[in-house]
């Protein structure tokens, strides 16, 4: 596997604060010098410690991870948003576990992923999942073919920088169109359901009013922060928890599950240097309820 950039800076630099501007971490690129991979500058192996000049081709050449045998290969579909040597863009349909855990352990976006490149020959056959939903919340989740991408996109995720946006259902009406939920999230001692408590995690949703009906609200929704239920938690702290959401008190008459869907998904790839921007339909389940 290898991926190529052309430096566009004004001044001479080093390989690795080169590639550390692009978002390659320290431990990669230190397994890539202690013999996991090679530098290439005008397609001559170099020293990692070499300076590229403005407009010089860089190329990285890794070996492939070695695949997870613990995951299983299932055959069952994708639903396929974009395709590329790095990256997988799919709409996960509700229901589907996003990693194998203790109650579904062949069948989840990981499973799936892991037999589709297998189906496809790709060398490299231990993907990483790099944003991760609910079972029973639908839309987009972003895959990373291959530990170089996982690298080169943490940083996007550890600041917080990727743009993932959902839409949700709650119950009743909000007091603002616009507005922000900033209070710090908890695990719950011996269950899956998460708290609000000052001693938790900072977590920050910011959110706008959509549409309204005789007893819900459509919002869209921002995470500046990837705490594991947020959203859902967020919205029952206020008084409108999701419609659907039995975990956080949501009105379960016409759903057993929240109507939350991961609608836009936004980033720049490390590779091209381009935004890439992804959006989903929402479900025939969000007009069901209107």
């Amino acid at each position: 596997m290898e991926n190529t950039w052309v430096y566009q800076g004004d001044e001479p630099i080093k390989i690795k604060k080169y590639l550390q501007s692009l978002g390659m971490g320290h431990r990669l690129f230190n397994d890539l010098k202690n013999g996991e991979g090679a530098f290439l500058v005008d397609h001559r192996i170099v020293r990692p410690t070499t300076k590229i000049l403005p407009h010089q081709p860089l190329t990285i050449k890794a070996q492939p991870e070695a695949p997870d045998d613990s995951v299983a290969i299932s055959e069952e579909s994708l639903n396929i948003v974009y395709e590329d040597n790095n990256w997988l863009v799919i709409d996960k349909p509700v229901g589907v576990t996003s990693i194998p855990g203790p109650t579904v352990k062949n069948d989840t976006v990981l499973n799936r992923v892991k037999g589709y490149l297998i189906a496809t020959g790709s060398s490299d056959l231990r993907p990483h999942l790099i944003t991760r939903l609910d079972r029973f919340t639908g839309g987009l989740l972003l895959v990373a073919k291959h530990h170089i991408a996982s690298s080169m996109i943490s940083q996007q995720v550890q600041q917080h920088t990727m743009l993932k946006e959902y839409t949700a259902l709650v119950e009743g009406h909000l007091n603002a169109d616009h507005g922000k939920i900033d209070q710090p999230i908890a695990r719950r001692e011996g269950e899956i359901s998460r708290v609000i408590d000052a001693n938790g995690q900072p977590a920050l949703t910011e959110y706008w009013v959509e549409k309204q009906g005789n007893d819900w609200t459509q919002v869209r929704v921002r995470l500046h922060t990837g705490r594991t239920h947020q959203i859902r938690v967020h919205f029952a702290s206020i008084g409108h928890p999701l419609i659907g959401d039995h975990l956080y008190g949501g009105n379960t008459s016409k759903f057993t599950h929240q109507l939350l869907h991961a609608s836009k998904l936004s980033f720049k790839d490390p590779f091209t240097l381009k935004q890439m921007t992804f959006t989903s339909e929402l479900p025939m389940t969000f007009d069901q309820n209107k």
